[in-house]
Order: C-alpha cells, then sequence, then structure tokens
C-alpha cells in the first residue's frame, strides 16, 4: 500500500450541503433558516437571552464567598507517595518536592504548591519539601522517621500609588 492508494472508510467523509442553490435542491431560497427574524440573520449569538426577561443565572440566589487570593494547592496523600516509593517511581532517599511529584506523575502541575495529606500510611523514612501538609500526615511521615520541611510563602509586591 502506499500513501497516494489510502483512502477513508466508505460513508466516513459526507459531502458539505450548498445552500442557497435553487429551490430544486431542497435548500434553496431561504437555505433552511426559515423565513424573517433575529435567527434567519447572519452573525446572531444568543446563547443566554431569553428575550428581554432576566436570565436564569442571573435570577437565582448567589451565596458564599468567592476567595480571589485563595490558592489552589496541588493535594497528595500518604498511601499514593508510598506507592509510588514501592513501584520504584519516587525515591525516598531524595528530598520529595513538587518537581519530583510531577516526575513521577503523582500529580500533573504544581499550580501554587503542594499540600500533603494524611489519608493511608507511610512506613519509608521520607524528607518533604512541600507548602502545607495536614496535621495527621506530619504525625505519620515523623512517626516513620521522616521530616516535613515547609517551604516559604512568596512574597507579595506591594504596589506604590502616584499622588
Amino acid at each position: 500500500m502506499k500513501l497516494n492508494e489510502l483512502q477513508g472508510t466508505p460513508g466516513s467523509k459526507k459531502a458539505r450541503m450548498r445552500v442557497g442553490r435553487g429551490i430544486g435542491s431542497g435548500k434553496g431560497k431561504t437555505c433552511g433558516r426559515g423565513h424573517k427574524g433575529q435567527k434567519s440573520r447572519t452573525g446572531v449569538a444568543i446563547k443566554g437571552f431569553e428575550g428581554g426577561q432576566m436570565p436564569l443565572y442571573q435570577r437565582l440566589p448567589k451565596r458564599g464567598f468567592h476567595n480571589p487570593g485563595r490558592k489552589n494547592l496541588a493535594t497528595v496523600n500518604l498511601h499514593t507517595i508510598q506507592h509510588a516509593i514501592d513501584s520504584k517511581v519516587l525515591d525516598a532517599g531524595k528530598t520529595i518536592d513538587a518537581l519530583a511529584l510531577v516526575k513521577a506523575g503523582l500529580i500533573k502541575r504544581t499550580a501554587h504548591g503542594v499540600r500533603l495529606l494524611g489519608q493511608g500510611e507511610i512506613k519509608t523514612k521520607a524528607v518533604f519539601k512541600i507548602n502545607g501538609a495536614s496535621k495527621s500526615a506530619i504525625a505519620a511521615v515523623e512517626k516513620a522517621g521522616g521530616k516535613v520541611e515547609f517551604l516559604p510563602e512568596p512574597k507579595k509586591i506591594e504596589r506604590k500609588t502616584a499622588i
């Protein structure tokens, strides 16, 4: 078989309908858009529009507080780390930090840092350099002979306003 002999499976490619080519084509005159009105015109985007009525997303009550300064920490549990160490994906001899966890495939991205959670147990002695951890996770790591070190928070840049 050669590249120039390749073909798609029969019926996989459908020819596009040419509209506005006479009434005999079945899509002539109004091109399947009906008669007049806003939707028959071009450039209309009315997804959330309800004809002047207050839209549903504005009628519903808003609740709670949205913190704009919230830190989005990637979370990882102790049993996940123990499993990675047992399967030799993660090296317990080296410091376990955000970059090591990404390379091991335990988290996709670091976001604003990593938080260690205490679900499961850890039997291997390991040193963690992370942004946060639960009390149970710290206790379990120290019980196994390891240590949890916290990274300092990045300093906020203060903006000076011109007077």
